[in-house]
């Protein structure tokens, strides 16, 4: 469908304090309404019209999977928090005491994991790039200031963090002018990753300040730009008709002519998410301009827990020419208790997903840990000698000779993350873990330069 055949659609939020009026409109039960008012409190929420008038499912809530992704659930913090909160509310009804309780509650939610704050932030000549993360030897990610929200929450991610409204666990540059520096002294980086938050939350003037620089500066040997959204997903209409859509169009034209690689890193976690007009006509106008679209999403339970559902929709993103990327394992942040998978099954759901696609999706690499050592793929289960157990693998390590490296841990029903594994065949440890500390003891040195 072409872009002009669609109306200007004015983007309207949707924050806690609307929750009342979407539960008389939609016929929310009050008392789940006054429970994800509470839980909001801890996990941050926002939502818009799109999602709310074109996503959810109003007849199948509570277990629609995009009401489930984008609104507080009751089970997402533990019940004694839940009726702490509630009870301070009662007592206080101005929300301060609540508040405090609230931020107490998230910093005991591992807000930062996998050694984003002690391990990822580069540390040059004393000075911390606090609007930077360095982890593997190619890719470096870019936090714009301007870009650190989104169109809506999704209720797992795993940088609920810079939404919190905690500035010192926010990571953001308001120049780009460090990177460039930066990329100048790393010849080793060809990949810049401009993530959030979203991006594409900002006016296309304001992201031109970022990336202009780039290609006309073309620092080191920069040679692929990205750009990590949702906007696709939340709001198409970024695309199509917003006021500055065809400048935003045209800038991605810019940088596929200036002679670089680039891709949208577009999080789909579910074919819903694929099926309107808008999104189609969004995702067809943006591969005209000579842009790549890549999709991931992690492994959700309450939100995209069935095979069928992830063979739907890497069938769907092929067909809409864009490229199906990674299935993550949720990350050890947050309320991850609530939508956590045994890797196990993690790799059954994978496996079942795969063996319904024909090659053209298979592009699709996972079930992926991206953990403290590096991205860690589950490639099997497998008796050996008599044990049986998992079959490991790094597609990404902080240190590059474990790329590629297999190793084994042992058979477990419940795992649900690497530091949950236990090396296989009675080893005392896996074959990264002293070098890993190596590393962490060199990035120590910083610590009392790079305080958080």
């Amino acid at each position: 469908m072409r872009r002009d055949k669609f109306l200007p659609k004015k983007y309207k939020p949707v924050f806690h304090k609307h929750i009342d009026e979407i539960q008389i409109a939609k016929g929310i039960p009050k008392g789940y309404a006054d429970a994800m008012k509470i839980v909001s409190l801890v996990v941050p929420f926002r939502a818009n019209n799109y999602v709310v008038e074109e996503l959810i499912d109003w007849d199948a809530i509570p277990t629609d999977p995009i009401f489930q992704l984008t609104f507080p659930q009751p089970g997402m913090i533990p019940w004694i928090d839940h009726e702490r909160l509630k009870d301070l509310l009662r007592k206080d009804p101005t929300g301060k005491a609540a508040s405090l309780a609230a931020r107490k509650i998230q910093m005991r939610m591992n807000p930062h994991p996998a050694g984003q704050v002690e391990m990822n932030v580069p540390v040059e000549d004393k000075l911390i790039l606090r609007g930077m993360q360095h982890k593997y030897n190619e890719t470096v990610l870019f936090f714009p200031t301007q870009g650190q929200t989104c169109h809506a929450y999704c209720t797992y991610c795993f940088r609920w963090a810079q939404f919190a409204g905690i500035d010192d666990l926010k990571f953001a540059s308001s120049t780009i002018d460090p990177l460039i520096q930066y990329l100048n002294r790393h010849p080793e980086v060809t990949d810049v990753l401009i993530t959030g938050g979203d991006p594409l939350v900002m006016r296309t003037k304001i992201l031109k300040q970022y990336i202009t620089p780039l290609l006309n500066e073309r620092p080191g040997n920069l040679s692929t730009i990205r750009i990590g959204t949702k906007a696709l997903a939340y709001w198409p209409y970024r695309f199509l008709t917003d006021r500055d859509a065809d400048d935003l169009i045209r800038l991605f034209e810019e940088i596929v002519t200036a002679g670089f690689h680039f891709s949208l890193m577009s999080h789909f976690s579910h074919p819903r998410e694929l099926e309107t007009n808008a999104v189609k006509s969004a995702i067809g106008r943006i591969l005209t301009t000579g842009a790549t679209i890549r999709c991931q999403a992690p492994l959700i339970r309450h939100v995209n827990d069935d095979p069928d559902v992830w063979a739907a929709m890497w069938k769907a993103q092929t067909g809409l020419g864009m490229i199906p990327y990674y299935m993550f394992v949720e990350r050890d942040t947050g309320p991850k208790s609530y939508f956590k998978m045994p890797l196990v099954e993690a790799y059954r759901i994978f496996t079942k997903a795969y063996n319904q696609v024909s090659g053209l999706c298979r592009t699709v690499r996972g079930p992926s840990m991206s953990a403290t050592a590096g991205k860690v793929i589950i490639e099997g289960i497998a008796e050996i000698n008599n044990e049986k157990v998992i079959l490991l693998k790094f597609l990404q390590g902080r240190d590059p000779d474990w790329v590629n490296q297999i190793f084994f841990a042992r058979y477990d029903e419940h795992a649900s993350w690497l530091d949950e594994l236990k090396p296989a065949f009675g080893d005392r440890r896996f074959f990264f873990e002293n070098r890993l500390e190596e590393i962490k003891a060199e990035k120590a040195k910083f610590e009392d330069v790079a305080s958080f």
